[in-house]
């Protein structure tokens, strides 16, 4: 897939990583290396050419479906209609990669999720 080229001032496309109470805990899911994760996540947001930028936050709220990643779309991915994505049990290194190719390829709004990805998206919790 062609990376969607970036306008002047319009935002990317954007991931928030959870490293709240639950998310990122080797207590909790220890078989995962959340450093190692949250470090790919980072090299990839660096190698984008800015199309792809990474955060963390405190807890998001969904704990029982650790690790949380929202994908927000970028600026013309919110033109076309495209909305937060939340993705939950993002534990391994598959669903990093599922991550990164639909970002790669304009992410919410401009590409469709790959199907697996689609099957671990949840509800974003109510305020």
């Amino acid at each position: 897939m062609t990376p969607v080229p970036i306008r002047y001032g319009a935002r990317p496309c954007s991931l928030v990583v959870c490293r709240g109470c639950c998310c990122g805990d080797a207590r909790k899911n220890p078989g995962t290396d959340h450093a190692a994760q949250l470090a790919r996540l980072r090299e990839a947001a660096a190698a984008s050419g800015g199309r792809l930028a990474v955060r963390t936050s405190d807890c998001l709220g969904p704990c029982a479906q650790a690790n949380i990643i929202v994908v927000q779309p970028s600026t013309e991915g919110r033109r076309r209609g495209g909305r937060a994505a939340w993705i939950g049990f993002t534990l391994d290194d598959d669903c990093l990669d599922d991550i990164l190719v639909w970002t790669k390829a304009g992410g919410p709004g401009i590409a469709e999720p790959p199907a697996t990805l689609a099957l671990q998206m949840i509800d974003p919790p109510k305020n």
